[in-house]
């Protein structure tokens, strides 16, 4: 394709959006890549006066493909080199930047093809040339509604978010309380023991140098996660004052572009406040259980309500059966509440529909706490690959979550004297088995 003129951009765009749905990328990455390429398109018709551009996918023997544009300046690029004009547009893509190519230099960008599409095989790619070459592309007013639809449904993705993000905190608020209380009793506890152990100061101020050290570490650790979450929120607040200004021009391709930053941002503030925070706490040992007498048909009951009030799925069930008699394990029931609270949550961002149940039965001295779903399925190979930091499985990306719920989950049920495993396959739905003790560790 030949870039000259503005329109020419839309064009572009509207191509590049269209080879990325042929090959089989996903609705998300689609759209990246076609920002990303109208962006790069705009900055080489600015300085070189336009480009000429190529499609093509590289197919890999090894490892997944690529699909790959080639825009190729009209005249040479200063210095040799490109910078796009907006830096958030090198994340768009998986490789941006300037190659060379049988004696010329082009701006390349590229996105892996995901592992789950359609194989592209010579054949397979000669049919979608043809289909392409004979579909007439759209007006720019086509090009900007579509763009319009895929910012509103990104308002409302962002929206949703905002909604969870304010659940979580009056779950952190109520979370925050019960930690309060109990550090009052130790303090009580503290007090009337060290009226007892004046003999003792010397390994007090041994124990005071430890808490100091530790102390220290935990600042130093909330200090970066505090560096990490003041930049996305600085990009919601700003962005957000940016779309709710009436008075502005009509969106163009660049507050397209924020848009998605402001899910992104949102995206990386709920991860790093409901998951990050928990996991860095379990690897550095600070998390300790409080071992108590806990009745599972009171915790299943503050689930189901919880839960429920969650759901926001017309054609998803939530099952909670309560537990047989005795009803009752050695553990710790906060700890345990919110295990069984994040396999209920993932079964309903991953359930479009059917059921989700948790059930509870005793079997050779032991408690078998079940969550089940009707999604998707996980392939065998990956059952062990989804407990790994920050994994997810492929295609799951699109529905959020930053891969760190299962891992710290596993961790806790361990340390409370347990095993967490997985049962599931592709069409099947999943089944999160917990087992600990039924007299407690």
């Amino acid at each position: 394709m030949a870039l000259r003129v503005e329109h020419d951009i839309f064009v572009v765009r509207q191509r590049g959006r269209e080879v990325a749905a042929a090959v089989g990328l996903e609705h998300q990455d689609q759209v990246r890549l076609a920002t990303a390429l109208s962006e790069v398109a705009r900055d080489l018709l600015r300085v070189v006066g336009g480009a000429d551009v190529t499609f093509a996918v590289d197919l890999e023997a090894y490892g997944p493909s690529q699909v790959r544009v080639d825009l190729a300046p009209m005249r040479p690029l200063p210095d040799g080199r490109y910078e796009p004009h907006s830096g958030a547009v090198a994340r768009l893509v998986d490789m941006l930047g300037v190659v060379h190519r049988e004696g010329d230099t082009v701006v390349r960008m590229s996105r892996r093809v995901p592992a789950n599409a359609q194989a592209l095989t010579l054949e397979r790619l000669a049919e979608l040339r043809t289909e392409l070459g004979n579909s007439a592309p759209g007006s720019a007013l086509d090009e900007l509604a579509l763009q319009n639809e895929q910012l509103v449904s990104a308002l409302d993705e962002v929206r949703s978010q905002r909604d969870e993000l304010a659940v979580l905190n009056e779950e952190l608020q109520e979370t925050n309380r019960g930690v309060m209380a109990l550090y009052n009793q130790l303090t009580e506890e503290l007090e009337e023991t060290n009226r007892g152990v004046v003999a003792l100061y010397a390994e007090l101020d041994e124990k005071s140098a430890q808490l100091g050290t530790a102390s220290e570490s935990k600042s130093r650790f909330l200090a970066n996660v505090s560096h990490e979450l003041r930049a996305p929120v600085t990009a919601i607040i700003g962005l957000s004052r940016l779309l709710a200004d009436s008075a502005s021009d009509p969106l163009t391709d660049e507050q397209a572009q924020q848009v998605g930053l402001i899910r992104s941002s949102a995206t990386d503030l709920l991860g790093l406040v409901n998951e990050l925070l928990d996991l860095a706490k379990a690897e550095s040992g600070r998390l300790e259980p409080n071992w108590t007498e806990v009745d599972l048909r009171a915790v299943f009951g503050q689930l189901r309500g919880t839960m429920r009030a969650l759901s926001t799925k017309p054609d998803v069930e939530l099952v909670v059966e309560d537990p047989p008699p005795p009803g009752t394990v050695r553990c710790d029931e906060v700890l345990l509440a919110q295990v069984l609270r994040n396999l209920l949550h993932n079964g309903l961002k991953f359930t479009d529909r059917g059921e989700i149940r948790l059930w509870a039965e005793i079997r050779d001295e032991r408690w078998w706490l079940s969550v089940s779903d009707t999604g998707a399925g996980i392939a065998p190979e990956l059952h062990e690959r989804i407990f790994e930091e920050f994994y997810q499985v492929p295609g799951s990306t699109r529905i959020g979550g930053t891969g760190l719920g299962l891992p710290y989950s596993r961790r806790v049920v361990r340390l409370l004297g347990g095993t967490l495993e997985l049962t599931s396959e592709p069409g099947r739905g999943s089944t999160f088995t917990v087992t600990l003790p039924a007299r407690g560790a």
